[in-house]
């Protein structure tokens, strides 16, 4: 008989690590060996070699799930990743796509999809949930960029941007902290609407809190 394939669950929740491995326990080719919840634990998993597929989180605490999948792809090529996670906006799956994951399980549905998407990622094949294929179907809403189109990855000056804008600072707080003028600040946030396909203030700073950064 051979071994089991091996699933790291990088998840916040611990209650979601088990209740994936509960799910999986009737299936006897799949078995979850781990759990962490943030990206730099993740990595130390993975580099051990004793993990074959990563069930992924898009927001996790420090070191997010985009970040953390951009990792695993330059470092452990091999490894197969299904990302997993409530979130089902476009700008979401396709990062992780681009970034090298195998597939996007939206949570929330029944046992026989997730053993269906695991199995789907690790013979080759791309899973998208129903939402998650609607999304990507449905291209970009408020910007020109479309679905195919490749993900550019935020600088660090726009992400400490996002995260004092998401804490409520006004321009001039922002531009006084980051040492850079008021004028710029206000580029920095028209340039990051139009990046992360949102239309308002209001979009960066769910932005921000979807993927942990506040």
């Amino acid at each position: 008989m051979e071994a089991p394939t091996r699933i790291f669950v990088a998840d916040a929740q611990e209650l979601v690590a088990v209740g994936v491995q509960c799910w999986l326990d009737p299936e006897t080719d799949l078995k979850v060996v781990g759990h962490a919840t943030n990206g730099s634990a993740v990595l130390e998993a993975v580099a051990s070699g004793d993990v074959d597929l990563v069930m992924l989180e898009v927001s996790l605490p420090a070191m997010d799930g985009i970040d953390t999948m951009r990792a695993i792809r330059r470092k452990h090529p091999d490894v197969k990743v299904l990302a997993h996670s409530m979130l089902s906006e476009i700008e979401y799956v396709n990062s992780m796509l681009i970034e090298g994951a195998s597939g996007y399980l939206v949570k929330g549905g029944p046992r026989t999809e997730l053993v269906a998407a695991i199995r789907a990622v690790l013979t080759g094949e791309r899973y998208l949930s129903a939402s998650a294929k609607h999304s990507v179907e449905a291209g970009y809403a408020y910007t020109e960029k479309h679905p195919g189109g490749e993900y550019i990855g935020l600088t660090q000056r726009e992400r400490e941007i996002i995260r004092l804008v998401a804490l409520e600072r006004t321009n001039g707080e922002i531009a006084a902290a980051l040492f850079i003028s008021e004028d710029t600040v206000k580029t920095h946030r028209k340039h990051l609407m139009t990046k992360l396909n949102v239309r308002s203030l209001a979009g960066l700073v769910k932005y921000a809190i979807d993927r942990r950064w506040v």
